[in-house]
């Protein structure tokens, strides 16, 4: 079993890092499809905190969910969905009365930017010249979980999944149809935005879950004293107005 000395190291690793934080530094942990966004919120946090640091890791929200639990050394997790964030909640690992809805989302349909098979909508994926479709793993993936919600809804499930690529996270399905390694993707709407040359829009997906990103601080002795600071950053209106930026909706 990993011990939690393990599990901190490799968090660093993960973030091209070596060592512990210090005790200035605050680590947030944060689902993938928020990298741009909160990488430009920690830059800004730190002009308005000198002396502050803000290491960020991005991953799939199941797999820093789990990382939360055993005791990783993270402070704030913000989460791509409400299960992750249950899985941390019920391990005992967040701060209950800190989380809070802070912004919305929407899956789409995406395809490569040339087309060949010109695909329109859901329904098109079941031709039989569609052979690759990518989503992240429902397993672990908060977009996958909601695009088999949507398309469980809609009756599109089994025909999608016979024909699933799965992600790892929302970005490394992004790339898959950027690259056109595949006929067609789910994605977030945020995610799409980011390569509007390389990959386009064909359908916005009806979800039976509100698409809701929770964010905490994580329960744990010697959380950095700046979590609770950079959570009111996150809520206040400088905080929303780069989420906005990057296409995020308020809850």
């Amino acid at each position: 079993m990993m011990t939690k000395k393990w599990l901190a190291a490799a968090i660093f690793a993960a973030m091209g890092l070596h060592g512990q934080a210090s005790a200035e530094d605050l680590v947030v942990a944060a689902a993938s499809s928020l990298t741009n966004a909160f990488t430009e919120i920690g830059e800004q946090f730190q002009k308005d905190n000198p002396g502050a640091k803000v290491l960020n890791t991005f991953s799939a929200s199941g797999k820093l969910a789990a990382q939360v639990v055993e005791g990783a050394p993270i402070d704030v997790f913000a989460s791509a969905d409400q299960k992750a964030m249950d899985k941390a909640l019920d391990g005992g690992s967040i701060d209950a009365a800190s989380r809070k809805d802070f912004v919305r989302n929407q899956v789409v349909l995406i395809v490569p930017a040339q087309d060949p098979l010109n695909i329109k909508s859901v329904k098109d994926l079941g031709s039989d010249k569609v052979t690759r479709v990518a989503f992240g793993n429902p397993a672990s993936v908060p977009v996958g979980r909601y695009t088999q919600a949507s398309l469980e809804q809609s009756g599109d499930w089994a025909g999608v999944e016979k024909r699933q690529v799965l992600g790892q996270n929302v970005r490394q399905v992004l790339d898959y149809v950027a690259r056109g390694e595949v006929d067609a993707g789910f994605v977030f709407a945020t995610d799409a935005a980011i390569k509007p040359d390389e990959v386009k829009v064909v359908q916005k997906l009806e979800s039976p879950v509100p698409v809701l990103y929770p964010i905490a601080l994580v329960k744990r002795g010697g959380r950095s004293s700046l979590a609770g600071k950079y959570l009111d950053f996150i809520h206040s209106d400088q905080g929303q107005e780069i989420l906005a930026k990057y296409g995020f909706d308020k809850p």
